[in-house]
Order: C-alpha cells, then structure tokens, then sequence
C-alpha cells in the first residue's frame, strides 16, 4: 500500500538545512509567513494608486517606497548604493536587504532570494494581450512574488540565530523590460557586496495561482541534486507536501535566466500562467492567499537549507543550458519492453540526480505493479537506506529478500511503497 512519507527520508547529501527545517525553531520562523499578511501586501501593491507599477514610472517608484518601509523595521542590513536600500539604475530601482551569515567561514558566500516588483503600467502593444489603457496591476505578476519575499524577510529576522550563509533578499526592477534589474545587478555589484560570491539564487514570479497544490520548479538541473533538496524541503516534518513539476527548459523570461547564464545554481518558484497574464484582469481577487503561503514558506526552507549546508557551494552544471524539455521527455518516457526481472522495475539513471533513477516500467501483475508503483517515481530509499546510484539500486533489490519497503519521490512528495515477492 502507498503511503505518503514525513521528513524521515534525506539522501546522503542532504543539508543541514534540511535536518533545521524539523526543529522547533525553523517551524516557527516558517510560521510566521501567513496568508493574511502577504495578503495585504498583495492588495497595496496591486492599488490602482500604483498605476500598474512600470518599471521607471511614478507607480513603480512609490511601490518602491512601499517595499522599503515594509522591510525597514525588520533589522536587515541596506544593501544598495550609498548605504541606502536602493541600487538605481536610470530611472528604475533595485532594492536589496542583507541578512550577514553567521559563520565566517561561509559568510562571505551569497544565497540570493528574489522578485520582481514591476509590472507593465497601462499595457501596451509589446507587453500587454489588452485592452491597452487600463491599469494593469499585475496582482500575480509579481505583486504575489514580493509579497512572498517580504514575508521570508520577516521569517528570517524571525530565527533566534542566523543561517551560515548570507542571505540576501532582492527586489528587482525593469524585469518587464528586459530583466533589467537582475542584469544590472550581476553587472553592477553595489560596494555592500562586492567581496560576496554569489552562491546560489532563488527566484519567486507568479505564486498567486496555486491550483492543485502544483508548483513549477526550473533550474533543478542548474547543479547536481536540486531536486533531492526541493523534495527534502518540501517533505519536511509538519508541511503538507505540495506537488512540484519540475521543468528542464530555460527560457530568458524571468530573473532566474541572468544568474543561469553566469552560471549560477538558481532555482525558480511559479504556479503557472493563466488567462489573466499581461492584462488588466489579472487582479487581487483571483490570487489564491491560501495557496501563496505554502509557497512562500517552501522558499523559505530551501533558502535556509542552502544557506546551511555544510559542504561547499554546489557547482553550477553546464549541461542544463543543452537540456530542454525534449530531453526531459527521453528521460521519463515510458520503456514498452524489457526484462521483467525480479521486481518488475525499469530503471533510467539521471546524471544531475544518480540517488533518483527514474522509473520507466512496470511489469504487469509484479511485485512493483502491486505495491502502486509507477512510472515516473524515483526511486530514492530501499530499506531505510538513501540509494548511491541506480547501480546501488539494482545490487540492492538483487540482494534483498521476500520483502522491501521503498521509498520513491513522486512529484516531489515521498511516497512509501511495501513490495511483496510472494503477494498475489
């Protein structure tokens, strides 16, 4: 029988982050991220008194404005220009908030979460599917995203002792025109942070639309073992675990794309585009609050876990910029033929993920078969014990005896499965 599994599972290397996210402490701090706070950011940044937030605007300025007075009680350190909040660039603005490590070994190590807070003002021809002339509010893009962040701002202020790494929380502006902000950023460091290096980054853009508790994850295959982290994170002890849908594609549409092509480990965090995109419907009343919390608090706990993972950065994967969704598809797809073997499991080995192999068959009537094994879970434990490879996977099932428990990540939630040989 199938089972959903709580946070009992970690691959070998699984983060200290991770082993945090079970303590007192964490679910506290997690706690603190609340549909009905981030909810009232969402209606402030989506006021028409924004005028739809375009990048350079009298609108976006004043959301701005809105942004550093919602964080500057927390305690976080200015990050811009000048000592100040504030990185300019033309006419437009990046806000950055600094949150120091507390170890000075790895303090000088930078995890980046991030939103863009601009929109398209009234639309037009080139960034708006109309009616042009209307403010555009752009509750879900990306006023769901700044609110989240501003909510992980006062989780992490909230924690009785910082993460070894330093965290910085980055609002971006001219995302609408270009990535601009995130681009700038990366060309231009403000002084705060020049001797950083940038470890990793996590970007939020359009979290206001969960729908079936499906989240889209990209840039998984950004460093090897991603998505071991996002499903450790996401199954954490006390968390309803969400469905993530992982996507190999890498598309310059989103703040995620610059730090990607510096080759940077990034993740990004979206629930998916709707009818409602780039048009002056897409307003406060259709963000699912309820749904915008779960998110928030998941990017919270894989800020944390990288931020205090106790082994070196991960090292960016140059072969995600050659993968595409067609070659997720080679990967998943299901084999029609092969060896039945002992199990009744055909197996494919990932090389950004060698502790999942992905299964791509399941023989009719086997002990996988009946156990509610199916294609496309990854088989991640056999026994109590994290797999090395799928080497280790086919030596173990080979050696075990008439009866196995495994553990298998299906769409990013652990599910205990109870296979028996002798069963009918």
């Amino acid at each position: 029988m199938a089972a959903l599994v709580g946070a009992a599972w970690m691959p070998f290397d699984i983060v200290a982050g991770a082993e945090l996210a079970a303590a007192g402490h964490m679910a506290a701090a997690a706690a603190t991220i609340v549909a009905g706070d981030a909810g009232r950011h969402v209606a402030a940044l989506a006021d028409d008194a924004f005028e739809g937030r375009e990048a350079g605007s009298r609108g976006g300025r004043a959301a701005g404005a809105y942004i550093v007075e919602a964080i500057d009680h927390l305690g976080l350190e200015p990050a811009g220009d000048s000592g100040g909040w504030y990185q300019p660039f033309g006419s437009m603005r990046n806000i950055l908030a600094l949150a120091r490590g507390s170890d000075p070994t790895v303090a000088d190590e930078l995890v980046i979460v991030s939103a863009h807070y601009d929109h398209v003002g009234y639309g037009n021809a080139s960034n708006s599917y109309g009616p042009f002339g209307f403010v555009h509010n752009g509750a879900d893009d990306n006023a769901s995203g700044v609110a989240g962040l501003i909510e992980i701002a006062e989780a992490l202020q909230s924690m009785p002792s910082r993460p070894r790494r330093s965290i910085l929380l980055a609002f971006w502006d001219g995302e609408e025109k270009g990535l601009l902000g995130s681009y700038h950023f990366l060309r231009v460091r403000p002084e705060p942070l020049r001797d950083f290096r940038i470890a990793f980054c996590i970007n939020l853009d359009m979290i206001g639309r969960l729908r079936g508790d499906r989240v889209e994850v990209y840039g998984s295959r950004s460093a090897a073992g991603l998505r071991a982290l996002t499903v450790a994170v996401n199954n954490r002890s006390g968390a309803k675990p969400l469905e993530l849908a992982y996507d190999w594609k890498i598309d310059p549409d989103s703040d995620h794309y610059p730090f990607i092509e510096r080759q940077i480990p990034t993740l990004m965090y979206h629930t998916g585009l709707h009818d409602n995109y780039h048009r002056p419907s897409d307003d406060v009343h259709l963000v699912n609050l309820d749904g915008l919390e779960p998110v928030a608090r998941l990017t919270f706990a894989t800020a944390i876990a990288v931020a205090d993972d106790p082994a070196s950065p991960r090292p960016f994967r140059p072969e995600c910029r050659r993968e595409s969704q067609s070659s997720q598809q080679m990967l998943e797809a299901t084999a029609a033929r092969g060896k039945r073997g002992r199990w009744g499991i055909g197996s494919r080995s990932d090389a950004a993920e060698l502790q999942g192999p992905v299964v791509v068959r399941v023989a009719a009537d086997s002990p996988a078969a009946r156990g509610g094994m199916l294609t496309g879970d990854r088989i991640v434990m056999i026994d109590g014990v994290p797999l090395v490879d799928q080497d280790d996977m086919v030596r173990r099932l080979g050696d075990a005896g008439k009866r196995v428990t495994i553990i298998v990540d299906r769409r990013g939630r652990l599910v205990q499965l109870d296979l028996n040989e002798d069963a009918t």
